[in-house]
């Protein structure tokens, strides 16, 4: 069967249009809590958001659908995407509900859904919950409804973890740090957290109003965390998205340290430890060529997968991989967590800056990129790729690059959209090679 709701990253749209409606959210509360009813125990599911307006809307009809079929619901208010992980596998849940469209504006709302084991679900599991979406469910008999409470110390459990991720002789006394919550679900925790390791935190994008969630802060509005750090004179800057799944740092001069810079520390620090697990990093495609032959240096590798975190997790699982990451950000570390997490992430960047001494300008920037440039063809019907043309100009492509380069082609899987990445040691061939393809793509989509 194929994918109706689920995409990449659980279910995601506009609220109050298409799969994103409270009608569809409780009736994903009905099938969830059905997948996962697996025994006699009296059956638990944990549910987290972020800040948007539309989060109460869809906790509440997620309620209604979790108790409807037996389940008893926790609810934890705005908490970051990894800490509704954690909170799955501490409190015994048998599934645990994340509702947040991460990075994209407070308009889209999603549903991330993870197992027992903290980890989010398996193709399986998510094409099981598909087909009953379409099915009349089993409702609990009226003395076996479930109840609904709300934790009041998930935040406080959330921060010991985080905390805990570091040695106890890690302190992050003497360092003026700017940390941007995106106005999202890290905006208590990640500056407390940091503020408790002994730093001095100058937070922004800790105001979250409903609607302001992502709006010009955060991971992908880097200017106001840019502006803050080189004003404030502060050592580094952290910048979470919407739900603190993913992290892109900024050093004290205002420059940015993408995902690829911080697999890169992250990676050789723990392969100096003799702690880095499989001998590699694992990331995904879009990851650029600098990144690869830093590690090859290093005698470590880069593994890589389809572009999403959850394939660089499947990535990480099936080879005993303990790093992973994209270069937009997600940092999946599996000592300490099962999904990314951007806050934990941070912590280990932090500690390197304590250890070493160094200006994080000093650190963080382990290699140059070699130059990539993306280039996104719409198109409106068909399948453009498919075309006779254009496969001819994309072997051409390859050859051309070959030995000196990368090319990546990928059609969206959310929007009639071809993606067309390309990197090498020569930006003016790169960004040849880039045309040259999005030109035959504009030309077999308009035949």
């Amino acid at each position: 069967m194929g994918r109706q709701y689920f995409g990449t990253d659980g279910i995601r749209g506009k609220t109050n249009a298409g799969v994103m409606t409270a009608a569809i959210a409780m009736k994903v509360g009905q099938a969830a809590g059905t997948r996962f009813l697996r025994g006699g125990h009296r059956h638990r599911v944990v549910i987290g958001k972020d800040t948007r307006l539309s989060g109460y809307m869809l906790e509440n009809a997620l309620v209604a659908g979790f108790t409807s079929v037996g389940m008893d619901v926790v609810l934890t208010g705005p908490l970051p995407t990894p800490a509704i992980a954690m909170l799955t596998r501490e409190l015994r849940a048998d599934v645990g509900v994340m509702i947040s469209a991460s990075h994209n504006p407070y308009e889209d709302n999603g549903i991330k859904l993870f197992g027992p084991d903290g980890f989010k679900l398996s193709d399986e599991d998510e094409l099981a919950i598909e087909a009953m979406l379409s099915q009349d469910l089993p409702l609990a008999p009226s003395p076996h409804i479930g109840r609904a409470r709300r934790i009041e110390d998930a935040r406080g459990r959330y921060i010991h973890a985080v905390k805990s991720s570091l040695p106890d002789d890690v302190r992050l006394d003497g360092l003026k740090i700017v940390v941007d919550c995106a106005n999202g679900a890290a905006y208590q925790v990640a500056p407390s957290a940091i503020w408790e390791l002994g730093a001095e935190v100058i937070a922004v994008g800790v105001s979250p109003n409903g609607t302001n969630i992502n709006d010009r802060c955060g991971s992908t509005h880097l200017e106001l965390v840019k502006e803050t750090v080189v004003a404030s004179g502060a050592d580094i800057g952290i910048a979470l998205d919407g739900d603190a799944d993913r992290l892109i740092v900024v050093d004290e001069q205002g420059e940015t340290v993408d995902g690829d810079q911080l697999m890169a520390l992250i990676g050789t620090q723990l392969a100096a430890r003799g702690q880095l697990r499989g001998g590699g990093v694992v990331a995904t495609v879009m990851s650029n060529l600098g990144l690869e032959r830093f590690l090859a240096s290093k005698g470590l590798d880069l593994i890589r997968t389809k572009v999403g975190d959850r394939y660089v997790l499947e990535g990480m699982k099936a080879g005993g991989y303990n790093v992973g990451g994209e270069q937009s950000g997600h940092m999946i570390l599996l000592d300490h967590g099962t999904t990314g997490d951007g806050t934990v992430a941070a912590l280990q960047v932090l500690a390197a800056l304590v250890k070493s001494g160094k200006q994080a300008s000093e650190l963080l920037h382990l290699f140059d990129p070699v130059p990539q440039l993306l280039k996104n063809v719409r198109f409106a019907g068909g399948k453009p790729l498919e075309d006779a043309k254009v496969q001819a100009v994309i072997a051409a492509a390859e050859a051309q690059l070959a030995g000196k380069g990368r090319l990546v082609i990928r059609p969206s899987g959310t929007e009639p959209v071809i993606r067309v990445m390309a990197e090498g040691d020569d930006a003016a061939e790169v960004e040849q090679v880039v045309d040259a393809i999005c030109d035959a793509v504009k030309e077999a989509a308009n035949a």
